[in-house]
């Protein structure tokens, strides 16, 4: 009987399993550029343990990882900690992480808002991916709200500014993308509406973002929005009796709208899946409203009345593709906006200005659906593409980019 033992032991190492027995689970490491007191890390962490919970892996966390080669050490880590999956969380991350996956082929690792794991694929790179969500959809619908919002501080008080704000971090397309279509639901029920964007430069700084909402609160903005890390815009609202729409955290606050938020659970527990019965992961992924991956917040105590339905109804539209974000019958462009000077050569216009064609990366992103033209996001790729400055919009600043 002990040779037979000792033969069977044989035999799984040369499978690769002795040592791991049944009560040992599977590591699964994540990285993130904050900590918990980041809104967007906290998502990613608190969805990162749910996600390790339900599926039985053991979780590597490491916050406060640079987007430098303190990612590649980090990574390296926990690979040498045995993590058969790894997970990046901030756009910078990616070419750091790849330093990491080329050198153990054995892991799998999965980065959100990359652009270039195709390219790797191509290469001949088979453990690198890239991942997000239709979160345009999620901000299109808060907008729906806003816009709700509006119209009913208009109908109360005609005077009511129609210009709204918008904090973003960077002139990424990541972020022109959330903020346009956030605009474009608000559009959808103030058609006069416009919008003032200032950007900070920081993913997460919690003063810049206060005072940048502060700065648009005083020129004029009757309702603001962000795309930026922290709680600070929203405190800056409220300090003023602003209604406020927050981006991966709902609050409690009277001036509080509504919140959308990519919920990346859904994601992290498929992939976890993958490696677990040996299944490919994609290289690009995009998470949807259908799958749970694009949500909305609770609505809050500063909705107007009857948002719950009108959000159901878009939502409905959204999943059935009668409604499109980006419908390029809905927003005009116009070629003396600096913004898009070098996208130009890339637009084919109508004498309106509404785009016939666009093209991003050789791949034209203009398609038809019953019957209506739009701009196809998260469809070549699952990164956002459109970084477009359409007519309404103004960029007050545009010194944060890439």
């Amino acid at each position: 009987m002990k040779k037979q033992i000792l033969a069977l032991t044989a035999m799984l190492a040369i499978a690769g399993l002795a040592g791991c027995s049944n009560t040992e689970k599977m590591k699964v490491g994540l990285l993130t550029l904050h900590g918990t007191q980041s809104t967007y890390d906290k998502n990613f962490i608190d969805a990162f343990n749910a996600a390790c919970d339900a599926k039985g892996v053991e979780p590597l966390l490491q916050s406060d990882v640079g987007e430098d080669a303190t990612c590649t050490t980090a990574a390296n880590k926990m690979v040498q900690e045995g993590a058969k999956l790894i997970f990046a969380d901030s756009f910078g991350h990616e070419t750091p992480l790849h330093e990491a996956s080329k050198n153990a082929k054995e892991v799998e690792f999965c980065h959100a808002t990359g652009v270039n794991a195709a390219g790797y694929e191509a290469a001949g790179e088979k453990n690198f991916h890239n991942a997000f969500a239709s979160i345009y959809e999620g901000r299109y619908l808060a907008g729906v709200a806003a816009g709700l919002k509006l119209q009913s501080m208009l109908a109360a008080n005609p005077a009511t500014s129609k210009k709204i704000g918008y904090v973003g971090a960077f002139t990424y397309a990541e972020v022109v993308s959330g903020l346009t279509s956030w605009y474009l639901g608000v559009k959808s029920i103030v058609p006069e509406v416009t919008m003032d964007v200032k950007f900070t430069g920081e993913w997460y700084h919690e003063d810049k973002e206060r005072d940048t909402a502060n700065a648009l609160i005083d020129g004029g903005c009757s309702i603001i929005s962000q795309h930026a890390d922290s709680m600070g815009a929203p405190n800056a609202c409220d300090a003023k009796g602003v209604p406020n729409i927050t981006y991966n955290g709902a609050t409690n606050k009277e001036t509080y709208v509504i919140s959308s938020r990519i919920n990346w659970q859904p994601y992290f527990e498929h992939c976890i899946e993958c490696v677990k019965e040996g299944k490919p992961i994609e290289t690009n992924y995009t998470g949807t409203l259908e799958n749970g991956s694009v949500e909305l917040g609770k609505i809050g105590p500063a909705a107007a009345e009857g948002t719950e339905a009108k959000l159901n109804e878009v939502k409905a539209a959204l999943k059935a593709g009668t409604t499109k974000v980006f419908d390029t019958s809905t927003f005009t462009l116009n070629s003396a906006n600096a913004a898009i000077e070098d996208a130009s050569k890339k637009l084919d216009l109508d004498a309106d200005g509404h785009i016939k064609s666009y093209k991003v990366n050789g791949t034209e992103v203009i398609k038809t659906a019953g019957g209506k033209s739009y701009f196809a996001e998260s469809e070549i790729q699952s990164a956002p593409y459109f970084d477009l400055n359409i007519d309404g919009i103004t960029f007050l600043n545009v010194e944060y980019g890439n």
